[in-house]
């Protein structure tokens, strides 16, 4: 088996600084929790899959169906995907559509048909619209891309469950509406993402 590399989101002491001194309750929570590790994945393919697998399902979900796929494949590149059947993709415990959309993207990239590595040279924006006409990558995909491989500093992402369940759970809300994630969003800018890490922390306490 051939693990995938992975590494820790990089922050520091400035991004830290920052989202205390904009926010006070975030402030207590982070003194609270201490730096908190996020791991992530730098090789676009493998992040792309691994966030296709996540779509609806748990952690430990994800988790067990990653090893499968290991176990089974070992490399996690699109010229080894590419050569396997959706079924056998299907095999390691995902849904059929989230096998054959892995499979499709896996065969566009090793025909040259689309080039991950573009990605690096793109706005968040433009990576979320190039991501998001690929079949079965919707946005909550294309945004945890950007912080769980390309460790882009200021994404804070509506369509995760747990980010918002860690926002509701830090300001002691009921609920949330949009306009609130976007006040907070706003607030912590330009190091969104790290406290999208804090949130994440939160939401499973």
């Amino acid at each position: 088996m051939q693990t995938v590399q992975t590494k820790y989101f990089d922050y520091g002491r400035e991004e830290i600084d920052y989202l205390k001194s904009v926010d006070e309750t975030l402030a207590a929570a982070i003194t609270r929790l201490g730096r908190v590790e996020r791991t992530i994945i730098p090789d676009l393919f493998a992040a792309l899959v691994y966030a296709i697998v996540g779509q609806l399902i748990s952690v430990k979900a994800v988790h067990t169906i990653w090893k499968r796929m290991q176990d089974q494949f070992g490399e996690i590149s699109a010229p080894n995907l590419a050569m396997q059947t959706a079924d056998d993709i299907q095999g390691c415990g995902m849904t059929m559509k989230k096998a054959v959309c892995i499979q499709h993207i896996a065969q566009s990239i090793a025909q040259d048909a689309f080039n991950l590595n573009e990605l690096y040279q793109l706005s968040d924006a433009e990576v979320i619209k190039t991501l998001t006409a690929l079949n079965g990558v919707g946005k909550w995909t294309a945004e945890m891309m950007l912080i769980n491989s390309m460790e882009r500093r200021d994404v804070v992402s509506w369509g995760d469950i747990a980010i918002r369940r860690g926002m509701m759970k830090l300001y002691g809300l009921p609920a949330l509406t949009k306009e609130q994630f976007e006040q907070y969003r706003l607030r912590y800018s330009p190091y969104g993402s790290v406290a999208s890490i804090y949130l994440w922390e939160l939401s499973f306490e």
